[in-house]
């Protein structure tokens, strides 16, 4: 316990001493034309992990078996320091190379150097290892292609987001995991992707607790800019808490006050905008968790249409058709009003030991 507190802290430093680097990115750019949403879309509208308007294209001409459209988005995202978008970007086009590989493929073998190209090369590699029974094994090779795709731009921290996602795979130590991430936030102090690495790394699931978890989570948030997505770190850290069967360790107003700083945080954008739009999912499943009807209906109408996988995946196979359930339930329960706290059956089940208790 002492051990990996002195590690949260030394992670936390190594960020806040970051911060004062000279030639730091913008944390965030809000991606997409905002849709403010009246009221609930119609389910016929609702879309799960929908792109926004500068992926769709790319993932089309991938699915042509192209790769000259994909290039050029990530090639912009890099020129202009977008590392968010960069990393969200590159994370949807591995998981479209994992079942269509051939324009990757193509894209590799007309530009083996391509330092975009070598990054989505990296993160499917990593989705796939991730995905197999022989992990570790496969993870180890991975790693050359991590310190190609991290070459290719000597200034990208995504490349170092992969890095933490590959050590704690690799049950790296506190010491090695330490080292990679003052590599990713020397790049960028304010890296969303980075900070949901080391979450994960310091989960109860993983190399930590959940009180290391919601300590890091939440000193994190307080050192982030206003709007960035780092704000919802502590809901995060209660979805982590949550799922892991909950327990006495954390109480509920901690809870309660993650996901305050959530909804302060999705307050900052306009409703139905796609930028936030797995904060606000996942913040709605936090919500509804605590019975809080009345507030997870106002954050499944600033949703709109955007369901995302994370973090429905948890509780059923069928991500799109869990939201909308949900929704629906949430707005039963908050048309009930003072009622809404008699005992009823939710529906769907949480898995690998999740619940909504």
């Amino acid at each position: 316990m002492v051990r990996t507190m002195t590690f949260v802290s030394a992670l936390l430093r190594t960020a806040r001493r970051a911060r004062h680097l000279p030639g730091l990115s913008v944390p965030f750019e809000p991606g997409g034309a905002p849709a403010p949403a009246a009221g609930l879309p119609d389910s016929r509208d609702v879309l799960l992990d929908a792109p926004d308007d500068r992926l769709a294209p790319a993932l089309v001409s991938a699915a042509l078996g192209e790769y000259e459209t994909a290039a050029a988005l990530l090639a912009a995202t890099r020129e202009r320091a977008e590392w968010e978008n960069r990393d969200r970007y590159t994370v949807r086009l591995a998981a479209f190379a994992v079942s269509r590989p051939e324009w990757l493929a193509g894209w590799l073998a007309d530009a083996p150097r391509d330092p975009d190209a070598l990054l989505v090369k990296a993160e499917l590699a990593i989705v796939r290892a991730w995905g197999s029974p022989a992990r570790a094994e496969r993870l180890r090779d991975v790693a050359p292609l991590i310190h190609s795709a991290a070459d290719g731009d000597p200034a990208d921290p995504v490349p170092w987001r992969i890095a933490l996602d590959h050590a704690r795979g690799t049950h790296a130590s506190h010491t090695v995991f330490e080292e990679l991430w003052g590599e990713a936030i020397r790049r960028s102090s304010h890296h969303y992707g980075c900070h949901v690495a080391a979450l994960q790394y310091l989960s109860a699931q993983w190399y930590g607790s959940h009180r290391e978890c919601f300590d890091f989570a939440e000193r994190a948030a307080e050192d982030s800019l206003p709007g960035s997505l780092i704000r919802a770190l502590p809901a995060r850290a209660a979805f982590a808490y949550l799922v892991g069967g909950g327990g006495p360790s954390i109480p509920h107003e901690r809870i309660d006050a993650a996901a305050d700083l959530g909804i302060e945080l999705s307050g900052a954008y306009e409703a139905g905008d796609p930028w936030p739009a797995e904060v606000r999912n996942l913040l709605a499943y936090v919500l509804v968790v605590r019975r809080r009807w009345p507030r997870a209906l106002e954050e499944f109408r600033r949703i709109g249409p955007y369901a995302t996988s994370f973090p429905w995946l948890h509780l059923a196979a069928d991500p799109l058709g869990q939201f909308l359930e949900l929704r629906e339930f949430v707005r039963a329960e908050a048309a009930a009003g003072p009622s809404w706290g008699r005992e009823r059956q939710k529906p769907g089940r949480a898995r690998s030991g999740g619940h909504y208790a």
